[in-house]
């Protein structure tokens, strides 16, 4: 038991299985995905888009493949990526079959649209020729016609038997490199498959709240979902549904992480709201040091406090604290200890040095003494 086991998350354990270079479930970290909301068969475009969702962090990333086009351009994507690169098919199955051909490293299918159990299993064969994973994607949207009749509606039990449906066929024909979605816009109805699911199979889960909404109301809808799912144990790669560019998804989904301790990257702000006590305008320096400081990958944690009341407290938890104080001249703490005064104007740029110096010494003292992955 650890010294703090309120924070503790007892992990469900799940085989690992591989998509391109990149190791789901098991003891592998848990992945963040997105997806590409260009035009697949504008490859430039993609690869365009596919470079930010990189520098923000992406594990792995999602391309839809509608046409004929799309599989024919993801040849070039797949070459020009640094990450495993997922083909999302829906109704044509041979577009599983050109993905796969093209260096997918994992095709996601829907049962519910995807066909026959014989055009399933000439996926799998595709699948199994070029060394793909495979993602059960099920979703509450999308469910079978049979399994709407015999439920009524989309309700767990439904979920969990098309998954279950499809699992046994992709194990007739001897394939396991799978893991299994069963999203729902409904976060209620997505959590309780999700349970229900993970007593059931030893796969890894693909979290998700399908269809969440836009940038605040998605970011909070999927962090309840995902959020409570992860803190059960459960799920092993996660993608955050937002009406909004994909690397803010992949934000999102690291800020879910972060906040349960599942995974560091980047830095941890730890700010106020702000009231008339502040010392200096709280809001728009959080808003600025976000900014300027997305290209930190470094795990480290910085404070932001506008008065004396909480700040100290809180920078004496944080590698780096900054607390207003009056005249325009504001305390900064290293490693939890006060250390000097830095002027309003000042302020942003002097954070910034600092973040980046810490950063460098975290790097340095890593590489000296070999981590474990994040």
């Amino acid at each position: 038991m650890s010294i703090r086991p309120w924070r503790d998350i007892h992990r469900r354990q799940s085989r690992k299985i591989m998509v391109g270079n990149v190791p789901v479930g098991g003891d592998a970290p848990v992945t963040v995905q997105t997806m590409t909301n260009t035009d697949t068969s504008d490859a430039v475009a993609t690869i365009d888009q596919i470079r930010r969702c990189e520098e923000a962090g992406a594990d792995i990333i999602r391309v839809s493949c509608p046409d004929v086009e799309s599989t024919a351009a993801l040849k070039l994507i797949t070459r020009a990526a640094r990450v495993p690169i997922v083909a999302d098919i829906h109704f044509h199955y041979k577009r599983a079959l050109e993905a796969a051909d093209a260096g997918a490293a994992c095709l996601r299918i829907n049962p519910g649209n995807i066909g026959s159990n014989e055009r399933v299993a000439e996926v799998v064969r595709a699948a199994k020729a070029n060394g793909c994973a495979i993602r059960i994607g099920v979703n509450g949207g999308s469910l079978e016609k049979h399994l709407l009749e015999k439920y009524g509606e989309p309700c767990p039990d439904a979920l969990v038997e098309s998954a279950m449906d499809h699992i046994k066929l992709l194990q007739d024909h001897d394939f396991h490199e799978f893991k299994v979605a069963v999203k729902a816009s409904d976060l209620f109805l997505a959590v309780a498959a999700y349970q229900q699911l993970a007593e059931m199979v030893d796969c890894p889960l693909h979290l998700g709240i399908t269809e969440a909404g836009g940038f605040v109301g998605g970011t909070v809808k999927s962090s309840i979902g995902i959020g409570s799912l992860l803190w059960f144990g459960i799920g092993d790669t996660i993608r955050v549904s937002l009406s909004a560019e994909p690397e803010e998804e992949v934000r999102v989904g690291f800020e879910i992480l972060k906040a349960l301790g599942i995974r560091n990257r980047g830095v941890r702000v730890v700010s106020c709201p702000s009231c008339a006590r502040q010392g200096f305008d709280v809001i728009r320096t959080v808003q600025a040091l976000e900014e300027r400081l997305q290209h930190i990958r470094t795990p480290m944690s910085l404070s932001v406090l506008g008065c004396v009341v909480n700040g100290p407290g809180e920078a004496r938890e944080t590698d780096i604290g900054i607390t207003g104080g009056g005249n325009g001249k504001h305390m900064v703490y290293l490693s939890g200890v006060t250390d000097h005064h830095v002027q309003d104007a000042d302020m942003i740029d002097h954070i910034v040095k600092l973040v980046e110096a810490k950063a460098a010494e975290i790097d340095a003292a890593s590489a000296a003494v070999p981590q474990a992955a994040e």
